[in-house]
C-alpha cells in the first residue's frame, strides 16, 4: 500500500488575527445579515401584525419604537436588510461572471459598503 503524506501547511485558526480582505467582509457580513434577518422575522411579522390590529396596538408599538434600545434594534435590522440586499446583487452579479476579476470584486465590495451605509442612513431618516 501507498504511504500518505501528511501535508504540514500552516493553520491560522486565531480570528483575532487574520486579516480578511475587503470582500471576504462583505461576504461575511452577508451571512451575518441573513442569519440575524431570518432569526428576527417572526418577532418582526408578530410586531407588524399587532401594530395592525387596532389604533391602539399601533399607539402602543410607537411608544415602544421610541426607545433608544428598541431604536438601536431596529437601525441593525435596518442595516442588515440593506447590506444583504445590496450584497445580494453582488454576488448575484459573480454568479454571472460579471466582475469577477480581483480588482473588480474589490471594488465591488467597496461599492456594497459605499451604497448599503449611506442608503441606511437615508431610509432611517425617512422611516422612522
Amino acid at each position: 500500500m501507498a504511504e500518505m503524506t501528511i501535508k504540514k501547511r500552516p493553520k491560522n485558526l486565531d480570528l483575532t488575527t487574520i486579516r480578511l480582505p475587503l470582500p471576504g467582509k462583505v461576504s461575511i457580513l452577508h451571512r451575518v445579515s441573513g442569519v440575524g434577518l431570518f432569526l428576527c422575522f417572526p418577532l418582526m411579522l408578530w410586531l407588524f401584525g399587532a401594530s395592525l390590529a387596532s389604533a391602539e396596538s399601533f399607539a402602543a408599538f410607537k411608544a415602544v419604537a421610541a426607545m433608544l434600545p428598541v431604536k438601536v434594534v431596529l437601525a441593525g435590522l435596518l442595516w442588515a436588510f440593506v447590506h444583504h440586499f445590496c450584497a445580494g446583487i453582488r454576488f448575484l452579479l459573480l454568479d454571472v461572471h460579471v466582475g469577477i476579476e480581483k480588482e473588480a470584486a474589490r471594488k465591488s465590495a467597496g461599492v456594497v459598503f459605499a451604497v448599503s451605509i449611506p442608503l441606511t442612513l437615508i431610509l432611517w431618516g425617512a422611516l422612522l
